[in-house]
Order: structure tokens, then C-alpha cells, then sequence
């Protein structure tokens, strides 16, 4: 039982912190969606990291090619990646 114990203690102290994305605020929400905008898309769903990278998340954006794409913008909403979905 002592053992048990000690396993199920250490699991807790050194098991990583459970992260979760957040919603953008409404300056952000405006800032971001001018920046997709720039890039020719729009609509699907915003998420900001919140795991201190400061990054904002668009997951399948309709864009200018007819196509859904997930973007991630940079803190200063600076487009980092575009995948294609």
C-alpha cells in the first residue's frame, strides 16, 4: 500500500499540466479576423492558445480557393502556417 501510494504521489507531481485552448477576446476576435481576411479567409472557428505562445488558431476557414484551410497567427497576428484540411 505504501508503494502505491508513493507511485500514485509522484505520477501527480511530475505529470504535465493540462492545457486548454481559449476564446479570443473581442479586440482580438476583430484584429484576427482582419488578419485571415487579409489572406482571403473567413468564418470557422477562433481559438487562442493558452499555453504562453500567445498563438491564435483558425480551424477550417472557407478561403478564396474554395477551400477549408486551419491558419495560426502569431502574437501580432503575422500568419505562421496555413494547412490545407
Amino acid at each position: 500500500m505504501k508503494r502505491f501510494a508513493i507511485v500514485a504521489l509522484s505520477a501527480a507531481l511530475f505529470a504535465a499540466p493540462a492545457f486548454a485552448d481559449g476564446e479570443l477576446s473581442a479586440e482580438e476576435a476583430e484584429k484576427a479576423k482582419a488578419a485571415a481576411a487579409a489572406w482571403g479567409c473567413e468564418g470557422g472557428k477562433w481559438e487562442k492558445e493558452t499555453e504562453a505562445t500567445g498563438l491564435y488558431e483558425l480551424d477550417d476557414a472557407k478561403c478564396k480557393d474554395g477551400s477549408n484551410y486551419d491558419l495560426k497567427f502569431d502574437k501580432d497576428y503575422k500568419l505562421m502556417a496555413i494547412i490545407r484540411d
